[in-house]
């Protein structure tokens, strides 16, 4: 979330902002009652020093009714105070609630405007193929292929899950470990997270684990709610860290099941693999002081384009309008893929995306560095980035890498992992 103090002092900047991001916040009614948290609490603070000095002249009364006096007032006090407080938490929870609503500042280059606002800022090394045939989509491939089994996986969790089989299942594994390689080899510390968080924690990184709206599933009778991503897990595991300066920047890299309801979701975007309700993903996450943070998008961005050219998939690099950015993000680049089994020409599809959260997260979850020789501490910077997302990546590969007979070249940098240089179908 934004400092307080800044939003009560920038309304129509953060009222302007929230416009252009699509927010409905309701910044006006947050300013009046900010107003009012420092009016009421001047006066609870005015009132404890009457009450204070009340307490001290009990002891100096000259008389037992003078000193009765003074008791009842310092009790008249203390009720006023304790009714004072109860106000005042009220008004501080009511203004809470909007301050997590308003969405994070938005960088000055980014796109205005909805989704179609984006602008493609560049594509990666490999260009797109060009078929002799009508190209298939991954799910007419991969029922030739037996890589999935849809039926089974709406038999046994409903629609929006399936089974990975066959070589699907070395294809996900042969990412994954293509995927960690590259991000070990530049540093990143390597981790499996859980497949549950608290909800504080989905809330401190910006996601709504309640809510006609959210995307989250929630488990019953807890507090407790699967993870959309490790987004979730990785910021959630520095919680309340202080961090010392020479400390960062710290890179992690997450592998976790993501678990999403794709509430509204409809069309031909269901189809298969592309919005699905659980897939793997190797998540980029990354703790900075805040001078490092534009330097370390870059370089987050730098790695997902890396990734991408050397499975040597079509995608272009899009810089997200300020309507799509969601609530954390300053900044969000998004890979598209190049799938040529969607729609009747082929299709852009987003696989990846990384995003500068600046303090935004960290605020919420007390994330602090201290730098040697200053006072006091500072809110780190966070930034997230997909690596690969199984489910995606596999759907780019076959149908880029399809071939007439209903074959599949695998990309040469998962050949070792898949043990095959091509998927055939099979009877």
């Amino acid at each position: 979330m934004l400092d307080r103090r800044y939003v009560a002092d920038n309304v129509d900047l953060i009222i302007a902002n929230c416009c252009k991001r699509g927010s409905t916040a309701d910044v006006a009614r947050f300013a009046e009652l900010d107003r009012l948290r420092r009016s009421m609490q001047a006066d609870i603070d005015s009132l404890n020093q009457q009450a204070g000095v009340v307490s001290k002249s009990i002891g100096k009364a000259a008389d037992a009714n003078q000193r009765e006096a003074l008791k009842a007032e310092g009790r008249r006090l203390r009720e006023e105070i304790g009714a004072s407080e109860g106000r005042l938490q009220q008004i501080v929870s009511e203004s809470d609630e909007i301050l997590r609503a308003i969405p994070n500042l938005t960088h000055p280059d980014a796109p205005t405007g909805g989704e179609d606002a984006s602008v493609e800022i560049r594509r990666g090394r490999t260009p797109s193929p060009q078929f002799d045939f009508k190209p298939l989509d991954h799910v007419e491939l991969g029922a030739r292929l037996k890589l999935f089994d849809f039926d089974a996986g709406a038999k046994v969790a409903g629609h929006g899950f399936y089974f990975l089989t066959n070589e699907g299942v070395l294809l996900e594994l042969a990412l994954q470990k293509y995927a960690v390689d590259l991000l070990m080899r530049e540093q990143f510390t390597v981790m499996t997270t859980p497949d549950l968080a608290r909800d504080t924690i989905l809330e401190g990184t910006g996601f709504m684990p309640r809510g006609p709206e959210t995307q989250i599933y929630s488990i019953t009778g807890s507090d407790l709610s699967l993870v959309a991503t490790a987004e979730i897990t990785l910021g959630g595991a520095m919680h309340e860290r202080i961090f010392e300066a020479d400390e960062l920047p710290l890179k992690l890299c997450g592998i976790s099941h993501c678990f999403r309801t794709e509430a509204g979701a409809h069309g031909r975007a269901t189809r298969g693999l592309y919005r699905v309700h659980q897939f793997t993903k190797v998540e980029m996450f990354a703790f900075t002081l805040p001078e490092q943070s534009a330097d370390m998008h870059a370089y987050l961005l730098d790695l997902e384009c890396a990734l991408f050219d050397g499975l040597g998939i079509p995608y272009r690099v899009i810089d997200t309008a300020s309507g799509d950015l969601g609530g954390p993000a300053y900044r969000k680049y998004d890979l598209e893929a190049w799938m040529p089994g969607r729609g009747e020409q082929g299709e852009w599809g987003e696989v990846t995306s990384t995003s500068n959260c600046t303090d935004y997260q960290a605020r919420r979850l007390a994330i602090r560095y201290r730098t040697p020789g200053e006072k006091g501490t500072s809110f780190v910077h966070t930034l997230n980035g997909t690596a690969i997302a199984m489910s995606r990546a596999i759907i780019a590969i076959l149908e880029n890498y399809q071939c007439a007979d209903g074959s599949v070249v695998v990309p040469e940098a998962l050949v070792p992992w898949v043990g095959t240089s091509r998927l055939t179908p099979r009877g």
